[in-house]
């Protein structure tokens, strides 16, 4: 894998620094209400999803001086590094300036970073499509063109993205079919909804090097008729039942298993005391990572067991002016098999008021500002952040100190 190269990125910035005169009106998504009662469990265990290749590993080096206290690693197959992301939605309030510049161009700042992992991850916030009717009664509802958008995702990186969310259902069955047709075509795997419940819960599995990684994503946000029942399309709802038996079976196939919870409230650094616990429930049952979305800002991570759980990513590229959601990060996991060997938070501006939805990672002081907060949301977490070169790292298990790792360790 290849380093980060912050002193081109920082020049990088400064060149094609924006100045944005555009005042423009917070669009608020759809408000978390109580969780009603939840969906009946699925009768049959899902079959597996078909396993893609994904791109041949390589290997980051760090920069002189960045490696400290160094700790004895077991001796294994390379190391794999996973890049995970926010929510993702390129319509809105975006169209304009994506039809002038094109869907590559959110991407042209932090494909470097996505490139260089093996597996890239994000939430794909509404459906890509131009069928199908808007849902009735639903505020907002989000689409983008399917021939433009999947094809830039692809050439951005992504490897896999979630369906489970409260907008992939916006433009109904026939916007989810388009949706899953675009994404098969563009070799992009989907998991979190379906055509029926049993294929919302089916994981994605991705070839990598030497293993095979899991995916299985939920959703916990309403509107419930969005919820896969039966055999009615939707998205897989998080029973806790389901999640531990999902990442159980999911398990028993893959080296490596990821869950993508749609979780929580919106705009709010605050826990629900749910989410903890589905949390805890996938990693007890066999995940190493949980990824959270819906907040469009970030909150803690916590490291838990042999598992990391980031509770939100926040926004990546999202289709609003939000005055709320202008920071992100990109997480950086290099895992051998199961073991989570590091964990990087690459912090990014995603001020959409400022950059008109281009994200930019962030160097410096500004980037630190990123790591400090995380840093805040993670305390009460038990989880220990430090920032390196403008990069943060989580404390992992054996650590002393958060610290990068040498190439001799992967």
């Amino acid at each position: 894998m290849k380093p980060l190269d912050l002193p081109w990125l920082a020049a990088n910035l400064a060149a094609r620094h924006l100045v944005v005169a555009v005042a423009c009106a917070l669009v608020a998504a759809c408000s978390f209400a109580p969780l009603v009662p939840q969906p009946p469990p699925a009768v049959a265990t899902p079959p597996p999803a078909v396993i893609t290749p994904a791109p041949t590993p390589s290997i980051i080096v760090p920069a002189p001086g960045e490696v400290t206290s160094p700790a004895a690693i077991e001796p294994g197959p390379a190391a794999l590094q996973l890049a995970a992301v926010g929510d993702i939605m390129l319509g809105g309030s975006a169209v304009p300036k994506l039809r002038r510049e094109g869907y590559d161009y959110p991407f042209l700042l932090v494909q470097p970073i996505l490139r260089q992992a093996d597996v890239v991850f994000g939430n794909l916030e509404g459906p890509l499509t131009d069928a199908g009717q808007a849902a009735p009664d639903k505020r907002y509802v989000f689409r983008s063109p399917p021939a433009k958008v999947a094809p830039a995702l692809a050439a951005a990186g992504f490897t896999v993205v979630s369906l489970a969310n409260n907008h992939t259902m916006d433009y109904g069955v026939e916007g989810l079919k388009q949706t899953m047709a675009a994404l098969d075509e563009a070799g992009i795997q989907h998991t979190g909804a379906g055509m029926n419940l049993q294929e919302a819960r089916r994981p994605a599995f991705v070839k990598s090097g030497d293993y095979t990684l899991g995916f299985l994503a939920y959703s916990l946000t309403f509107p419930e008729s969005f919820w896969a029942q039966g055999q009615r399309p939707g998205t897989a709802f998080g029973h806790a039942s389901h999640v531990r038996a999902d990442v159980a079976a999911a398990r028993d196939q893959a080296d490596v298993v990821v869950v993508s919870f749609h979780w929580g409230r919106e705009a709010t650094t605050e826990l629900r005391d749910y989410q903890s616990k589905l949390a805890h429930a996938a990693i007890d049952s066999g995940a190493s990572v949980v990824l959270g979305h819906h907040p469009h800002i970030l909150q803690g991570i916590e490291y838990y067991k042999h598992g990391i759980i980031f509770y939100s990513l926040g926004n990546f590229v999202f289709g609003s002016y939000s005055r709320k959601a202008t920071r992100s990060i990109i997480a950086l996991l290099n895992l051998r098999g199961a073991k989570v060997l590091e964990v990087k938070l690459i912090p990014v501006n995603v001020d959409n008021i400022e950059l008109v939805f281009q994200p930019q990672p962030l160097v410096e002081e500004q980037a630190n500002e990123v790591i400090v907060e995380l840093k805040r949301l993670s305390k009460p977490l038990s989880t220990t952040i430090m920032a390196v070169n403008g990069v943060g790292l989580v404390q992992l298990s054996g650590q002393t100190t958060p610290r990068l790792l040498s190439e001799q360790e992967y």
